[in-house]
């Protein structure tokens, strides 16, 4: 259970390519703002588990995006329905409902579009923001935190050891 965190915390500190944790905070927002009792959602989620990024941070960030998601729905409404009613898309929309097993998606429903709508909106400015953070958090961050005497004391408890490691470097 601890060799997740642990091996989040080595990505994190390490030399590790910025781009794979900044795209699984962004794929994490994407999923963590979409309701999960649709067919589009577990599509996503799979397809994102063939791609290469840091799943531990990945993960995280549909925990955390997830729980925040709620107070944006009224906004997720809002956006979907602009989109869904955009009448030269009405056609379309119904073509795609004529297919079959596309309606399990619920891309239809005002909140599942308007929260993809967010996500994908999101996506660049959030892998820009992750990419700037972790190397403000490696340049200045994780050097200070190499010398405290916690991190210190806590690299020489076996619980903890893993982690510490992958801050001490």
């Amino acid at each position: 259970m601890l060799k997740p965190v642990a091996n989040l915390f080595k990505a994190l500190c390490s030399n590790a390519h910025p781009g794979g944790i900044a795209h699984a905070v962004s794929v994490g927002l994407l999923l963590g703002l979409m309701p999960k009792n649709n067919l589009l959602w577990y599509l996503v989620f799979v397809f994102c588990l063939f791609v290469r990024f840091n799943r531990a941070m990945y993960l995280l960030m549909i925990l955390f995006s997830s729980a925040i998601a709620v107070a944006f729905d009224p906004l997720f409404d809002r956006l979907g329905y602009a989109f869904l009613t955009i009448p030269s898309l009405a056609n379309f929309f119904g073509w795609l409902l004529d297919i079959p097993f596309v309606a399990f998606t619920k891309f239809n429903n005002t909140v599942v579009c308007g929260s993809l709508l967010a996500g994908l909106l999101l996506y660049v400015p959030v892998n820009v923001l992750a990419r700037v953070l972790l190397k403000v958090w490696r340049r200045y961050a994780v050097p200070v935190l190499r010398r405290t005497p916690i991190v210190k004391a806590l690299g020489k408890l076996p619980f903890f050891a893993a982690i510490a490691d992958s801050v001490q470097g």
